[in-house]
């Protein structure tokens, strides 16, 4: 027994077009090879969209799956597969196009209202979901209103219209669409329903006594009614620009009445409510003026205090008033007098607002407010330094403050710097300005100018000098000693300024482990002179000196270095306690020499100890001292080079001429400086200083004869 599949084909009946609601079979058909006439089964096996619709078995070549009722829903690509003896074959798919809905219905849950009340709708269609649900309520005459819902699950929506006032006749209606192949199908309309509308209460009447155009001071009284089925929760409200005037509950009618005014003007607005139902009337009132404003004049509205202000309060073209003056407040008016005139000697706290009230029949009307500046003179101002002194650092700007003690406000502040306006300031009590352009020679004078409002005029300061304070530009340090001191000898250091404003504050300072101040002094000079007697062996260290003025900026010197070595007296007696043994140690070899040639070669013990001394290092180092003059006292030197404490000892003046010096490159300046005290005499003395270094230890001398007066 074998068999296999020629082909599996599906087909549609009537056609693969059909209208919605036509019935509709799907028909699965295989041709099948066969060796013998067997019987064989098949499973046939329809498919929507690649869903299960109709399955059966049969020993038939075809299958049929009937729509009895073909729906929008039914569009879809179909497909057939049939099974056999363990065999399988699909057909080619084909698509069903069902066109059109199906009319959807609607039911209304009440066909008679009242005005507020709510209709519920209820549509429903004979299609699958996801649905769109479209509502119409419609009036007599005019455009649906449109509401809409999505269903994604069910067949049928539900929609609530508030039956709103005016609505009386309504017809309800709605239609389906679902989104189908890129785009939207909708069904028919479903069947009109008729609702009726019935009144809860008839629109409200509004009305105004005597007339709605009345005149300031008459009493105005409005009337609103209506004509109500039954009286449980109604509600009247009368209102003018969303402000609520009176209103009632559980009755038919409202009245309020009121003094007419300008302001009462306008719409008037009557509303009845009741449960969601609302119903409006609207009426204009016009309110004719009965005398104008008032104008309040003031005979000078900015004078000088103790002056006399005359305050005068009228009406265009009207006589007969109550008049009063008024003063404004921010905690109340203060009343002043009831009278159309009012005089007063004013002084500073009567600046303010001033008004005036007139009242006929009732009626207050207020003029517009007058403002009234009564002015104090300023006083003399005066000027000074924000910082306090009258100074300031050169480079940096001059900041001045000018204040009057007293005056109205606004004051106009003027700054001078000689005759020259340098800037104008309007404020309350003082001013500010700010110099940026100070030189070291500027000494002009600067002042200020106050003026106000005040009669008097302006009103000037004294004149302020200012200091400029110079900074204090390269100091240097000096010695006498040319960096070498002798134990218990004195050395004298001088340290010196460029440029800088007096006093000036020197320091000099030792560096060693620590830094150490060595001297203090304030000198109105550029330079000050320290002489330190007794050098000793802890004086050894770096020296250097700080100077600073009132620019508040200490300038530091380069440092110089003095070593404190051995003094003459103390290399002599060293000197003498080494060459003593060593002339002993001679004697004892000459008598030695003297007795060997009379007894022989024998050489005794004592001459032998003498002549290992002679030979041990401690003797060829005291040997190799030199010993060397005393300096010249005048010569003040500082340099790069440093003395070892350990030689204890100083070259002589004889040697510094050899070729080690001339190799040196020393460089010597001469400059003139002037005496540091006119009572102090000293003698001219070259004092050197320490100069940049410029090759390896190059050391540059400067040589300063001070100079007597």
């Amino acid at each position: 027994k074998v068999f296999t599949f020629n082909k599996v084909e599906i087909k549609v009946q009537p056609s693969p077009k059909v209208k919605n609601g036509d019935p509709m079979w799907i028909v699965c058909h295989a041709d099948i090879s066969k060796s013998a006439d067997f019987q064989l089964y098949h499973n046939f096996t329809i498919f929507k969209d690649g869903k299960l619709v109709f399955m059966t078995v049969s020993d038939r070549g075809e299958a049929l799956y009937e729509v009895p009722v073909a729906r929008s829903s039914d569009t879809g690509e179909y497909e057939c597969t049939v099974e056999a003896g363990r065999k399988t074959k699909s057909s080619n798919p084909v698509h069903v196009w069902v066109k059109g809905m199906a009319t959807p219905i609607l039911t209304v849950e009440k066909k008679e209202v009242l005005e507020g009340d709510v209709v519920k709708l209820h549509c429903e269609v004979t299609e699958d979901p996801p649905l769109y649900f479209f509502f119409w309520k419609t009036k007599m005459n005019s455009l649906p209103k449109e509401k809409r819902a999505f269903e994604p699950y069910r067949n049928f929506s539900v929609m609530e219209f508030t039956v709103e006032e005016g609505d009386n006749i309504l017809h309800f209606d709605c239609f389906v669409r679902r989104y189908m192949q890129s785009d939207f199908e909708s069904s028919e309309h479903s069947n009109k329903t008729l609702v009726t509308v019935r009144e809860p209460f008839i629109k409200p009447t509004l009305s105004a006594k005597p007339s709605s155009n009345v005149t300031e001071g008459d009493r105005i009284q409005f009337e609103c009614s209506t004509v109500v089925a039954r009286m449980r929760d109604i509600e009247i409200i009368l209102q003018k620009n969303k402000t609520i005037l009176n209103s009632v509950r559980d009755e038919r009618n409202l009245k309020y009445s009121a003094v007419a005014t300008l302001e009462d003007s306008g719409e008037y607005i009557c509303k009845v409510e009741q449960g969601k139902a609302s119903k409006t009337t609207k009426l204009n009132v016009a309110v004719s003026e009965l005398f104008p404003k008032p104008t309040l004049s003031a005979s000078m509205k900015k004078l000088d205090e103790n002056k006399e202000l005359t305050l005068s309060c009228s009406i265009n073209g009207f006589q007969k008033a109550n008049f009063s003056i008024i003063r404004k407040n921010s905690h109340g008016d203060i009343w002043l007098k009831n009278s159309r005139n009012f005089t007063m000697r004013v002084n500073v706290n009567d600046t303010g607002a001033y008004t005036c009230k007139a009242e006929v029949k009732g009626i207050v009307k207020e003029s517009k407010p007058v403002r009234i500046n009564v002015y104090a003179p300023v006083s003399r101002p005066t000027l000074s330094v924000v910082s306090g002194l009258p100074e300031v650092v050169l480079g940096k700007p001059l900041h001045l403050i000018c204040r009057s003690a007293t005056g109205t406000p606004p004051i106009t502040f003027t700054f001078y710097k000689g005759n020259e306006v340098k800037t104008t300031v309007i404020n309350d009590t003082y001013a500010t300005f700010l110099d940026k352009n100070i030189t070291q020679y500027d000494r002009r004078a600067y002042r200020c100018d106050a003026k106000n409002n005040h009669s008097s005029g302006v009103k000037t300061s004294s004149i302020l000098n200012i200091t400029v304070i110079v900074p204090i530009k390269n100091a240097s340090l000096g010695s006498l000693s040319h960096g070498v001191v002798e134990d218990g000898k004195e050395t004298t250091f001088l340290c010196t300024v460029n440029e800088g404003s007096w006093p000036i504050l020197f320091r000099i300072f030792r560096k060693a482990d620590r830094e150490v101040l060595l001297f203090e002094k304030t000198e109105n000079a550029d330079r000050v002179m320290w002489r330190k007697e007794a050098m000793n062996r802890q004086d050894t260290g770096t020296y250097y000196c700080t100077a600073s003025n009132r620019a508040n900026v200490d300038v530091k010197s380069h440092p110089i270095t003095i070593n404190v070595v051995l003094a003459s007296w103390q290399k002599g007696v060293i000197t003498s306690f080494v060459l003593i043994p060593i002339a002993g140690a001679i004697i004892l070899t000459s008598w030695w020499f003297l007795w060997r040639k009379k007894k022989g070669n024998e050489w005794p013990p004592s001459i032998s100890l003498v002549t290992n001394l002679l030979h041990s290092p401690l003797a060829a180092n005291l040997t190799s001292e030199k010993l060397t003059r005393p300096h010249n006292d005048g010569d003040y030197y500082s340099g790069s080079g440093y003395i070892d404490d350990s030689e204890n000892h100083m070259k002589s003046t004889d040697d510094s001429k050899g070729p080690d010096l001339e190799s040196a490159e020393v460089e010597y300046t001469e400059v003139e400086v002037s005496t540091l005290d006119p009572h102090r005499e000293i003698d001219s003395v070259p004092i050197h200083f320490p100069a940049p270094v410029q090759k390896g230890t190059e050391t540059v001398y400067s040589e300063i004869r001070k100079a007597n007066n």
